[in-house]
C-alpha cells in the first residue's frame, strides 16, 4: 500500500510543478519515484522516506542550477535591470551631497544619484550605470564628436 502513497505523492508534485513551472517540486517527484521503486521492490518505510529525501536533494543540488541555465536562458530582464545601459534625461540637477536629481526612463521618473560624484545640470541626457536600491547611478553621456 505504501507504494500508492508514493504515486499520489508523485502525481501531486507533477501536478504542482506543471501549474508553475518554477522548477520547484519536480526534484521532490524524482525522489519520490524512487521510494516507489523501493517500496514495489519490499523495502522498509525507513528506507523509503530516506531515499526520498537524499534523491531529492541530490537532484535539487545537482541539477537545478544546469536546468535553470538553460530553461531561463532567453529569460527578459525585470524593468529596472533592463534599464541599465539605456539614456535618461535630467529633469532636476542631480547633486549627491544634497541629495537631490530625478531623471526621466522610458515616460517614468526616477531618483538619480551621479556615479562619479558630480553634479550633473537639468536637461543633461545621462547613461544608467546601475540601480541602487530605488535609485539610478547615471553618469554624463559622452557624445561622438
Amino acid at each position: 500500500m505504501a507504494w500508492l502513497i508514493w504515486l499520489v505523492i508523485f502525481v501531486i508534485l507533477v501536478g504542482i510543478e506543471a501549474a508553475t513551472m518554477l522548477l520547484t517540486t519536480i526534484w521532490f517527484a524524482g525522489g519520490a519515484i524512487v521510494a516507489l521503486v523501493l517500496a514495489v521492490l519490499g523495502a522498509g518505510g525507513y528506507a523509503q522516506v530516506a531515499a526520498f529525501f537524499v534523491v531529492s536533494c541530490l537532484l535539487l543540488c545537482f541539477t537545478r542550477p544546469l536546468a535553470l541555465r538553460y530553461v531561463n536562458r532567453n529569460t527578459v530582464k525585470t524593468n529596472a535591470e533592463g534599464l541599465i545601459g539605456k539614456t535618461a534625461r535630467v529633469t532636476s540637477e542631480v547633486n549627491n551631497d544634497l541629495a537631490t536629481g530625478t531623471a526621466v526612463v522610458s515616460g517614468q521618473e526616477w531618483t538619480a544619484r551621479s556615479a562619479d560624484g558630480s553634479v550633473i545640470p537639468r536637461g543633461t541626457m545621462v547613461r544608467i550605470e546601475e540601480i541602487r536600491g530605488v535609485r539610478l547611478m547615471v553618469s554624463i553621456l559622452k557624445e561622438d564628436n
